[in-house]
């Protein structure tokens, strides 16, 4: 009778602490959702209402940011920077993932000598300042002629995704079953087909977890974009920088184009969710 009466006791606080954790994480939420709904409701405002301070929350609705955004007016047209960036975000995460996935196994299943000494190396490589590699990189681009290429943007991007993308497989695949890995070798199956057929399948929301995260990394990257592309080459947000100009800031137009640009992102997110929950969540709950 003890026990019984005392549980009331034990599982109220617990039922309140609950609460109040889901009641915090509704708040965390809508602090993050804040910035995005503004962007969403200025970018349908009138340049003369979205630089009103304090801002005018019930001025009418209009369409001519993202007119002047898409060009209607007689502007540049965004579509071959969304191209470019698509290409660059979406061709360099395949080849990611091409050499993650090999690495990830020689480092997780099959490891190799003093593999945690690759993992750190990797590692160092993301300590160097991304600036302190900008000359050097624009000098061999300058006399290769591969300046305003979108296929030095992939190259680079590859490059820089790489040593996360190793980081990641490498904590998901060694969830991996080894008896699993095992009888597929005793069946006579060799490293690629044990790859693709084996390791793939069961990592998938790790692997999914990790195009993701190297996809918004490629899309969002600004600093090579900048420097090391012109006209041909330009990606989204470089495109998003010219809206900016000495003649003030059109914050319509911004919002406009940031909304339209970060649609992408979150439509690949909403997409892979489940994969990139189960990704990141992959080995916390044995």
């Amino acid at each position: 009778m003890s026990a019984v009466a005392a549980r009331p006791v034990t599982v109220r606080p617990r039922r309140r602490r609950g609460v109040g954790l889901a009641l915090l994480a509704w708040l965390a939420g809508l602090l993050f959702f804040l910035p995005i709904a503004w962007m969403a409701l200025t970018s349908f405002h009138s340049e003369a209402d979205a630089a009103t301070n304090p801002p005018s929350f019930g001025a009418a609705l209009t369409l001519d940011g993202y007119r002047d955004f898409f060009g209607v007016g007689g502007g540049a047209s965004p579509w071959p920077a969304l191209v470019n960036s698509t290409v660059a975000s979406v061709v360099s995460t395949l080849c990611v993932l091409l050499l993650a996935l090999p690495a990830a196994y020689a480092l997780s299943i099959r490891r190799v000598r003093k593999w945690t000494d690759v993992l750190f190396f990797f590692l160092s490589t993301k300590m160097l300042p991304v600036v302190a590699g900008l000359l050097p990189i624009y000098l061999f681009a300058r006399n290769a002629g591969m300046l305003d290429n979108i296929w030095l943007l992939v190259i680079l991007y590859t490059s820089m995704n790489l040593p996360i993308a190793v980081w990641m497989m490498q904590s998901f695949l060694a969830e991996v079953p080894v008896a699993v890995i095992e009888a597929a070798r005793v069946d006579g199956a060799r490293l690629p087909t044990v790859l693709t057929r084996v390791v793939a399948p069961i990592a998938l929301p790790g692997i999914a977890a990790t195009a993701l995260i190297c996809f918004i990394f490629s899309w969002n990257e600004l600093l090579f974009a900048r420097v090391l592309t012109g006209v041909v080459a330009e990606t989204a947000p470089v495109f998003l920088t010219g809206f900016i100009t000495s003649q003030g800031l059109f914050l319509a137009k911004v919002c406009a184009a940031s909304l339209v640009i970060s649609l992408p992102v979150l439509a690949a997110g909403f997409a892979a969710q489940d994969k990139l929950v189960q990704g990141l969540s992959l080995g916390a709950v044995k």
